[in-house]
């Protein structure tokens, strides 16, 4: 079934040249935040805030929806591959995420790959959660309805970071958002998922590409078998959050997405798993009036309503 042209021209309008990721790591980088630039600034309440964590410093950006109210938190991590993407490429999608929501956004700037391998992007977003959960007066946010939620390799980071949270038993994730998740630690021809075959080459991210963003994230060959890697590979997956999980139906990721799900599940959890129709990966970053992206939100929007 051939995808909607109106999405892919969208998504393309979003996107980039194709580069050789591992050789021009820095000039992805900088493409992608040109092509996801906030030209104009929005009507939209949101201040910054630094997170100090050992030697370097973690920034955040908090959106808060129009007026005032106690409104519970998004914490969202950026997809990207650990790689590209920043709060200010995200600057759009958050406020979108805080208006449409009716949440206050906290986004995370947490340091890329391969300048910072894993675990760091990993040990970034969870002293962010720690302080959040532990510590919400800094935030000036006095409301324990926190979800954690991301897209992409962001969402690789929440299902990591909600695993990290029940084994460091420092503080419980009650709910998670993982929108096209990666999840697995395999994107070549032996995959064993059929959709990195089927849509690995002809759409926007190429089977080829998440391979080189996770070369360039792992620090050593070692690191593709930890569950904090590739959450999907975990024994236990015992005690998770309630999860949501959105994947993509011309997205390579969109199996190992639902095959997450389907784990979780089956190890007690609840679990709720959508495919959005004509979806590309990447879609969530388009403007709400996409159908992909407005049923996308009112599926959040339906869980939210639930665990709130």
């Amino acid at each position: 079934m051939p995808i909607n042209k109106v999405v892919r021209t969208a998504l393309k309008a979003l996107s980039y040249a194709e580069i050789d990721v591992k050789k021009n790591y820095r000039l992805q980088r900088n493409l992608v935040n040109l092509a996801h630039r906030h030209y104009m600034k929005p009507f939209y309440r949101a201040w910054d805030h630094k997170i100090y964590l050992e030697d370097h410093i973690i920034p955040v950006r908090v959106f808060s929806p129009d007026g005032e109210g106690d409104y519970p938190v998004l914490l969202f991590f950026h997809g990207g591959g650990w790689v590209t993407g920043n709060i200010d490429s995200y600057n759009k999608v958050c406020t979108n995420m805080s208006r449409l929501t009716k949440h206050i956004v906290i986004s995370v700037d947490y340091r890329l790959a391969p300048e910072h391998r894993f675990p760091a992007a990993l040990e970034d977003c969870y002293e962010v959660a720690r302080t959040l959960f532990t510590k919400e007066e800094l935030f000036k946010i006095y409301n324990k309805r926190i979800t954690i939620i991301g897209d992409s390799a962001g969402g690789n980071l929440a299902a990591a970071l909600s695993l990290m949270a029940r084994d460091k038993k420092e503080f419980k994730v009650d709910r998670q958002i993982l929108i096209y998740p990666a999840t697995y630690n395999d994107h070549s021809d032996k995959s064993p998922f059929p959709s990195i075959v089927e849509n690995g080459k002809d759409y926007l991210l190429t089977s080829k590409k998440i391979c080189d963003y996770m070369d360039l994230y792992m620090k050593s060959r070692d690191d593709i078998n930890n569950p904090y890697f590739a959450p999907l590979i975990s024994n236990d997956l015992s005690n998770q959050p309630k999860t949501l999980i959105i994947t993509a139906e011309y997205d390579p990721l969109r199996d190992e997405g639902e095959e997450y799900g389907k784990k979780l599940r089956n190890a007690g959890n609840n679990v709720e798993i959508y495919r959005i129709k004509e979806g590309l990966h990447g879609f969530f970053a388009l403007p709400p009036r996409f159908p992909q992206v407005k049923l996308c939100y009112d599926i959040i929007n339906q869980f939210l309503c639930e665990v709130n």
